[in-house]
């Protein structure tokens, strides 16, 4: 299987259930082993204490595969992101950098990217974050690099406008850069504002941005992730699971 189709879940997608037993339990229900958790159900800063949360995850037979999004602001605390990712065996983090801090802690990252062997994608968060649109990101990979990748979020992507937020053609451009993806899809009104729905079913070309990064290489992470139906997530996410099984074989 290819990497871009050995998938797992965001566990913003489950942030109504604050217990990582029961979040586990619905990561099994949507048919998945694999998860990226969120501070919504983790204090990084407190390895100690994510230790147990590792535990209730393996437990449940689920995988943590990587921790975010985090922000690195330059702090030394920043480092605790690095050790809770290694406690669970994860080998990516999704981050943003700020405006006012990225100079300070993308040498860091660096550091603690090779200390642990770790590779960071940046997340991409739509035209009102800093890091959200190409020439923004191709700079912060390229203070960075290698240490310092992509991670795309395919609807945040397309948030910024089609001539430059095309997930497929980010996965040609920042070929060997992408460390990470969300699949995520939005519809979008004619007021510009977007509306989440199953993958595949909005804007996202679900099936040729599978290819490119198949065409391309991708050996990263990959999460599913839907926002909406905060309660009850399950139904949605199921037919998310769905959609991409569809383009095996």
């Amino acid at each position: 299987m290819s990497a871009a189709l050995d998938y797992g879940v965001q566990s913003f997608c489950f942030r109504h259930f604050k217990d990582n037993a029961e979040v586990a339990q619905k990561v099994k229900d949507i048919g998945l082993d694999k998860i990226e958790v969120c501070a919504v159900h983790a204090d990084f800063n407190d390895p100690q204490g994510w230790k147990g949360h590792v535990k209730t995850y393996e437990d449940a037979g689920v995988s943590v595969v990587s921790i975010g999004v985090q922000t690195f602001t330059g702090q030394e605390s920043d480092r605790d992101f690095f050790e809770c990712a290694a406690i669970a065996g994860a080998k990516h983090i999704s981050c943003h950098f700020g405006i006012e801090t990225y100079m300070k802690a993308i040498p860091q990252v660096r550091q603690w990217s090779r200390e642990f062997g770790i590779r960071v994608g940046i997340h991409c968060h739509g035209g009102y974050h800093f890091g959200g649109q190409p020439n923004v990101i191709k700079h912060l990979i390229g203070l960075g690099g290698p240490e310092v990748g992509l991670c795309i979020d395919t609807a945040w992507a397309m948030q910024i406008g089609p001539r430059q937020g095309n997930p497929v053609q980010w996965a040609k451009d920042f070929a060997g850069q992408v460390y990470g993806v969300h699949y995520k899809d939005f519809t979008f009104g004619t007021d510009g504002m977007w509306e989440d729905t199953v993958v595949g079913e909005g804007n996202l070309d679900l099936k040729a941005f599978v290819a490119a990064l198949e065409e391309n290489s991708f050996d990263g992470m990959a999460v599913i992730e839907y926002e909406a139906d905060v309660e009850n997530p399950v139904p949605a996410l199921k037919n998310c699971v769905e959609a991409m099984r569809a383009l095996v074989g």
